[in-house]
């Protein structure tokens, strides 16, 4: 079986998730003849593909080299939800005094037991993704080890030939640095090697502005680091709607981050312990003084030594190239996740699962176009978006009436202390028709999905204003949206026809 470097730091939450997502001890089973399906990969789009094809009565062998769960169990969104979670807990305690409370003056963290929580709950979740799980719950075959293709129709893992009906390629994406001159030298953290941080770091520099980096600058400035977030473009989240990115920048500034944004970033030098970013700005060079370096920029997909080539798969730098039915040009093999997808998402990997076991299984003719996509950037507000944004449907020739409900106007955000933010719906000009929606909130992953679900469903916003909503909630954000809608259809003429109606009815 292959070697895995162990997780670290070596603690008892960390063994007992390596028990379960890479088991030492793991003996790979004897390949059952050909199998319906063999998933390479074992993240969330090879985990869904797996167990959701054995439950439909598929023969299923799954395939994985390193850690079950992938990116998001061990490395991405788990342990980071911990981590945010820590940091708002403590963001809070220091923030409190205009709600009452007192005495908050001397009110620390402990980093060692914020990064102790998290491994002890990643390790708890981890049961569910275990290698013994799927072999003996679910009557998968897994195997543990580097997968490689040897022809059209077999895999070869650890010496053993896998021969398949269909295969499913789902080996993910893994943190791509960027070229600068001296990082390597320097060292640097990625979403892979953050999480195994035990002592935090006085002062961190962020290179990228994007989900990643702005998540985790925010967290560690809120643990006490003195944050330098970095980035190329003028402003964070360059694809957010820009009234959005410039709530969460100003946080961001209050919050005591350092912003270096519209800069160059020339080399990395290291001086004794510390790490210096020279960055220019205007032609003018300035330097960034660093314990430690973050990148969060960029992410390339897993496609070494699997053999491509031999299983005549077409690829690309951006990964394995697919039809609208994520078939590969091996017409056997089949792709989900970020190894193929241009958004890398754990909800888009396991929906484009289910539109795979669906296609290579049973003939299906499911597009991964049709998929209405939400995403959420989990910052504090949180950024939650889904569809268009208005240049998108104006780039398409489309009209768009643009509604915005700012928190300020919801009793539920002003009693929560919660009124930085707002909820912004994109209608087709004439129509209720929804083409996209943003959400700045402090819990937007929540409420954007009742414009997700309308949209996926074909409901217009007038739906959601017949829709009753608990007051008070900050969700009722959604709803004054739709009486806005409604009060644009109150044109002059229809008003005072309106007026003439209740006239004759007072006769």
């Amino acid at each position: 079986m292959t070697e895995m470097t162990p997780l670290l730091p070596d603690t008892e939450e960390n063994r007992t998730l390596s028990a379960n997502v890479h088991p030492v001890d793991w003996v790979n089973p004897v390949p059952a003849g050909r199998y319906n399906l063999v998933v390479l990969g074992g993240g969330t789009a090879g985990l869904v593909c797996a167990a959701g094809a054995a439950g439909l009565g598929a023969r299923v062998a799954l395939v994985e080299r390193h850690l079950l769960g992938g990116d998001c169990l061990n490395f991405g969104c788990v342990p980071s939800k911990a981590v945010i979670r820590a940091a708002r807990a403590v963001f809070d305690a220091r923030t409190s005094e205009g709600f009452g409370v007192r005495g908050l003056e001397g009110v620390q963290l402990d980093f060692g037991r914020a990064m102790e929580r998290m491994r002890r709950l990643r390790a708890g979740i981890s049961s569910h993704d275990s290698a013994r799980r799927f072999r003996d719950e679910l009557g998968i075959d897994v195997f543990i080890g580097q997968g490689s293709f040897t022809g059209p129709d077999a895999i070869e893992v650890e010496g053993r030939k896998l021969f398949f009906a269909r295969a499913a390629l789902c080996t993910g994406a893994r943190a791509q640095a960027p070229p600068i001159p001296g990082l390597s030298a320097a060292g640097f953290l990625t979403n892979e090697t953050v999480f195994s941080l035990t002592k935090l770091p006085r002062r961190l520099a962020v290179i990228g502005a994007g989900p990643i980096g702005c998540e985790l600058a925010q967290a560690f400035a809120r643990f006490g680091s003195r944050v330098t977030l970095i980035d190329l473009a003028p402003r964070i989240l360059g694809r957010e709607d820009r009234d959005a990115a410039e709530i969460l920048q100003a946080a961001f500034q209050r919050e005591g981050v350092v912003l270096e944004l519209g800069v160059k970033i020339l080399r990395v030098e290291t001086r004794g312990a510390e790490k210096v970013l020279w960055l220019e700005r205007d032609g003018h060079p300035f330097e960034v003084v660093a314990d430690g370096i973050l990148v969060g920029a960029g992410r390339a997909p897993n496609l070494e030594g699997l053999g491509l080539e031999a299983a005549g798969i077409a690829y690309d730098r951006a990964g394995v190239t697919v039809s609208g039915t994520l078939r590969s040009s091996n017409p056997r093999v089949y792709a989900a996740g970020d190894v193929c997808s241009a958004y890398k998402f754990t909800h888009l990997a396991d929906a484009q699962a289910r539109i795979l076991i669906a296609n290579a299984l049973f003939g299906g003719r499911q597009r991964n176009s049709a998929l209405t996509i939400p995403w959420c950037t989990y910052t504090d507000p949180e950024i939650a978006h889904v569809g268009m944004y208005q240049g998108d449907a104006e780039r398409r020739g489309m009209e768009v009436t643009t509604l915005t409900v700012p928190l300020a106007e919801l009793d539920r955000a002003v009693l929560d202390g919660e009124s930085d933010g707002f909820a912004r719906v994109h209608l087709r000009k004439g129509s209720d028709r929804i083409l996209g929606a943003t959400i700045v909130a402090r819990h937007a992953g929540e409420m954007i999905n009742e414009f997700s679900l309308a949209i996926t469903s074909g409901l217009g916003l007038s739906a959601i204003g017949r829709t009753i909503h608990p007051y008070p909630t900050q969700a009722e954000a959604i709803k004054k949206l739709a009486d806005a809608h409604n009060r644009t259809r109150l044109t002059p003429l229809v008003r005072r026809l309106l007026a003439l109606w209740l006239s004759w009815r007072r006769c």
